[in-house]
């Protein structure tokens, strides 16, 4: 029996969270019974738009907290701002954070003095920061967009990568060459990284590892598979005792999924979270709330498309019995 439409794809028509400033790339946890939002803030550079991302040129943090779904969002300022930071070139790229025994801790991607993305780590005692930067990246780090994972047994893991402007592509290994190289169409894609977090949450506890994204026959995904090869954004959560490692696909603008028994992968592919929103870029996150599941995301609707004008916005998230994701139409209206 064919299943009925809303099983098939549901409405995730959303309005944004805040409007007086431009926002996006939200990593949301919840700390303290309360909803955090850790995403970038977009600003107008006057940088005209490439491949590089270079009108991406974001030189501050603000987090967002609300108490409630629907509820009123507060915009807690400015976190973390680039000239706080001593290695700091410039772009300040999609941000994630963690707590643990009593701190909070701030991860972000940033071009150093020699314009190569690292992650670095900043401090706080307030989920809303202000967030104090470490005077070095994380030895051993690279590339773009880091999530923290926290696994059930104390385990914190960061996933990171993208191509294109997040410079992934550069990497054999941990070793960087300037030049862009990417695979064959029909060979492996470029794949994202994961690592555990030392004891002190501000540094690799292990070499730098890559992630398998596996088709459904257990064969890697291939480079000229752009509507499921990853790209950025990379986010991992648990149901039902699977994890599930989602990220978007870049240049066919879709959020998809994987899954897999183990933090380090292999991750198989499963299906599409969220479909193409306006703008260009797509970039989310997925927590658990008071009982019910939300994806985070961004579109470029407020700025009338302008794509490196961005804004945060939230929709439920729903599972079949089976664990497969209900894909969500950003713009479909509600029945």
């Amino acid at each position: 029996m064919a299943k009925n439409n809303s099983e098939q794809v549901r409405s995730g028509k959303a309005e944004p969270l805040v409007t007086d400033i431009y926002t996006a790339d939200p990593s949301a946890h919840v700390f303290d019974g309360k909803l955090y939002i850790y995403p970038s803030h977009d600003v107008e550079a006057g940088i005209p738009q490439n491949d590089n991302g270079d009108h991406f040129d974001m030189r501050d943090y603000h987090i967002l907290s609300m108490d409630e779904v629907g509820g009123e969002v507060t915009d807690h300022g400015v976190a973390l701002s680039v000239k706080d930071i001593p290695w700091a070139g410039r772009q300040l790229w999609a941000p994630d954070a963690a707590f643990k025994d009593g701190k909070y801790y701030l991860y972000f991607p940033l071009k150093d003095k020699q314009d190569i993305f690292r992650i670095g780590v900043a401090t706080s005692d307030n989920p809303a920061g202000p967030f104090t930067p470490e005077p070095q990246p994380i030895e051993g780090s690279f590339s773009i967009d880091p999530a923290v994972y926290a696994d059930d047994d104390g385990s914190y893991y960061m996933y990171f990568g993208g191509i294109w402007g997040g410079q992934l592509q550069r990497y054999e290994g941990d070793e960087y060459s300037p030049e862009d190289t990417y695979p064959a169409d029909d060979a492996p894609a470029v794949s994202p990284r994961v690592a555990k977090l030392s004891d002190d949450m501000l540094s690799f506890a292990e070499p730098v590892r890559e992630i398998e994204l596996l088709d459904e026959n257990g064969d890697p995904l291939l480079t000229g598979d752009n509507d499921r090869r990853f790209f950025e954004a990379a986010w991992v959560h648990k149901y039902d005792g699977k994890y599930y490692f989602s990220y978007s696909t870049g240049d066919t603008h879709k959020i998809v999924y994987a899954t897999g028994d183990n933090p380090y992968g292999p991750f198989t592919y499963q299906g599409v979270i969220l479909k193409p929103v306006e703008g260009w870029t797509n970039h989310h996150s997925i927590v658990q709330f008071n009982g019910k599941w939300y994806l985070f995301y961004h579109d470029s609707s407020l700025s009338g498309g302008q794509t490196h004008l961005r804004s945060v916005k939230m929709t439920e998230l729903k599972y079949r019995k089976d664990g497969s994701i209900i894909p969500i139409d950003p713009y479909m209206e509600q029945e």
